[in-house]
């Protein structure tokens, strides 16, 4: 089961999806796939930061969605004042 947190000033925001379903032509588990997908790129296109994050490795930025990962954080960009 794949997640993708989204932190933000809204808080906390988790998508999940399912890549086995995914992968065996699920259609619901396809659509949560593409919305996730969806999602990563709008907030890397405004600056966010994605890191993949695994519990046996340390955490590693990507610049392309992974439906694959077990968990993409995506961080707002930071504005310092």
């Amino acid at each position: 089961m794949g997640k993708l947190r989204i932190l933000s000033k809204l808080g906390d925001t988790t998508v999940q999806w399912d890549e086995k379903a995914a992968s065996t032509g699920d259609p619901g588990a396809e659509a949560a796939v593409r919305e996730a997908e969806r999602i990563f790129r709008q907030e890397r296109a405004s600056g966010s930061t994605a890191f993949v994050v695994s519990p046996d490795a340390p955490a590693r930025r990507t610049e392309a969605f992974d439906p694959q990962a077990e968990q993409i954080v995506i961080v707002p960009r930071i504005a310092g004042g």
